[in-house]
């Protein structure tokens, strides 16, 4: 692999120059958690009629899985702290296929319970990935290159969204009418084998999936990677983790990127969780597996949004951009709760436009408000604001449920995008 003398690595842990292969490779892996993410969302439309579950309980495959964000974000950053970017890596891989595995007993089980606890296993593995990578991503390279090169890494991001929605449209989804019609005149047993075949289903993606890691993995153990550790002076005492912790919660501007990131991710997994469920209540015609068409174009517009960003990146100043594109967001959410027809639909694919650049850059962003120092334990709780994605949707869930109608529940998202505008306005002035 890569010869390590070709990089230098600076006192701050960035390098003097990008190593390209590690680079590449450390950006293969955001796919591989879009991939599982973008599952999630065919998992809730196959759940809803399965299980027999109103909007909020079907959020409840968002909310196990990035719980277990939240839950193994600081865990992971201390195990990184104490070895390497490269160790977290591997350890997420790991967990992330013992969680994939948990889908087979599932599937026996049939039991939403058992899913959700799938769904935990997987998000534990991605906990570490996304703890190691994100960060580490901005670090393969010059400091002020980090914003970029993380939206560049991200930009692969919505390769792996569309891999799973095409995963679970081809091998979750059948052919014929909705889920909803073809259950609706059948007897109790033969609802009940139908179920039990409908969940088995659910399990063929994930054994692709499996493959692939497995793959990933040895590539990963056989490479040499840079440590990108900060220089101690070894006079100098390691800031222990209740100091750290008591400096970034005390840390004003960290905070109210933590705070923008939890509303961003919250928003993003929302949108994209009803979108398909938005599709089948405006066109009784279409079927799930027709509807989740609508989050390939989702995926697209999300990859598009991303390289338009970063090409105005390098001719705007970032927060300038950002404040547009949530502008632009906020008017696309509100069509999409307003609009009288199918229209709403194209409007909620439109979103993901603005969502694009979101992640990233207010990660990057916020991640520079923290000293050094603090780094690997101030990434995790970047991670960790990914618990957004377990509090929105099913915020959207129990508007859905409280005033009947999926639609209008798309207005929490606005919020969302105003509080993005908010941040990078607040950046903006104290800029000039």
């Amino acid at each position: 692999m890569t010869d390590n003398k070709k990089w230098i690595e600076q006192p701050d842990g960035y390098l003097n120059k990008t190593p390209w292969f590690q680079y590449i490779l450390i950006s293969c892996m955001f796919p591989l958690w879009g991939c599982a993410a973008s599952l999630n969302d065919i998992l809730i439309a196959q759940f809803k009629n399965v299980f027999t579950l109103s909007d909020f309980a079907t959020a409840l495959v968002q909310s196990a899985f990035y719980g277990g964000y939240f839950l193994i974000s600081i865990p992971a950053a201390q195990i990184i702290a104490r070895t390497t970017y490269k160790t977290g890596i591997l350890i997420g891989l790991g967990f992330y296929i013992i969680g994939c595995t948990l889908f087979i007993p599932a599937s026996g089980m049939a039991t939403y319970t058992m899913f959700l606890f799938a769904v935990f296993g997987i998000a534990i593995g991605l906990g570490f990935l996304e703890t190691s990578c994100n960060t580490y991503s901005t670090m393969l390279g010059p400091k002020d290159k980090a914003t970029l090169r993380l939206n560049i890494s991200q930009t692969f991001y919505p390769i792996g969204a569309i891999t799973g929605v095409l995963l679970g449209k081809y091998l979750i989804f059948q052919e014929g009418e909705s889920l909803k019609n073809q259950i609706a005149n059948l007897s109790a047993d033969a609802l009940h084998q139908f179920k039990l075949e409908a969940l088995q289903y659910t399990l063929e993606p994930y054994k692709v999936i499996i493959g692939i890691l497995v793959v990933v993995f040895v590539i990963v153990l056989l490479t040499k990677m840079p440590r990108c550790k900060v220089k101690r002076d070894e006079t100098v005492e390691k800031p222990s983790f209740g100091e750290t912790i008591s400096y970034l919660l005390t840390n004003r501007r960290f905070m109210a990127g933590i705070f923008t990131e939890f509303l961003y991710v919250g928003m993003q997994v929302a949108v994209w969780s009803f979108t398909i469920r938005l599709a089948l209540n405006l066109d009784d015609s279409i079927n799930e597996r027709n509807a989740s068409d609508f989050m390939v174009f989702s995926f697209i517009c999300f990859f598009v949004g991303k390289f338009v960003a970063n090409v105005l990146f390098t001719k705007f100043a970032v927060n300038k951009v950002m404040v547009v594109f949530a502008l632009i967001g906020i008017a696309l959410v509100l069509y999409t709760a307003l609009a009288p027809n199918f229209s709403a639909v194209y409007a909620a694919v439109a979103i993901s436009l603005m969502m694009g650049p979101g992640w990233a850059t207010i990660y990057s962003e916020t991640l520079k408000e923290a000293d050094a120092k603090y780094k690997e334990t101030a990434g995790a709780i970047c991670v960790m604001a990914i618990v957004g994605a377990a509090v929105v949707p099913a915020i959207q869930g129990l508007v859905s449920d409280s005033i009947g109608s999926l639609q209008l529940s798309f207005l929490v998202n606005a919020v969302c995008f105003a509080v993005i505008a908010l941040f990078f306005l607040a950046k903006i002035k104290r800029e000039n």
